[in-house]
């Protein structure tokens, strides 16, 4: 499986016994939707490594205890601590029209308040405090908010987002 044909989930965190299990924390807004795995990629050395899960047990609503085929020591489970964790993108939810995955609108079109062409994207950054998209300005990379108060339209059909952008920002690219 090619990392381009699958989602990141989330990452295993730390191990959980003796016994080979691992926490994996989810990194979603609807853990409910993985909580009966039967197998995941782990990253391993930048290949995807197929795993099957022998058992699963649900922590905390974002933290699923996991043991895998094979996986049955302490250090079998050190050795997949801070690992990344992936899915293919066949096992994303369907979303709404207005909704989108961050993989989906890489290379959109971002347009200001008045429809004026800014750049496109070329990366989504989310981080707990602000979401950034990185979007190409006239060859430069600029850092953008990225968040449901700066989102005006969303155009899928056209890959166009229209955003409200601060003003004087993207001068400061150009």
């Amino acid at each position: 499986m090619k990392k381009e044909e699958c989602f990141e989930l989330g990452i295993i965190t730390k191990i959980h016994s003796f016994k080979g299990e691992v926490i994996l924390f989810l990194d979603t807004d609807v853990p409910e939707n993985y909580y009966k795995l039967e197998h995941l990629f782990i990253e391993i050395n930048k290949q995807l490594v197929p795993f099957f899960i022998e058992q699963l047990k649900i922590q905390k609503t974002k933290n699923l205890r996991l043991k895998f085929e094979g996986t049955n020591t302490e250090q079998d489970a050190l050795s997949l601590t801070n690992k990344k964790v992936f899915l293919p993108l066949a096992m994303l939810p369907e979303l709404n029209a207005d909704q989108f995955y961050y993989h989906e609108i890489i290379g959109y079109s971002i347009t200001n308040e008045q429809s004026e062409l800014v750049g496109s994207i070329i990366e989504v950054i989310d981080n707990s405090s602000n979401r950034l998209i990185s979007v190409s300005i006239k060859g430069n990379e600029a850092l953008l908010p990225f968040n449901d108060n700066h989102i005006l339209k969303i155009d899928k059909p056209n890959k166009t987002i229209q955003l409200q952008i601060p003003e004087g920002l993207v001068e400061l690219y150009q």
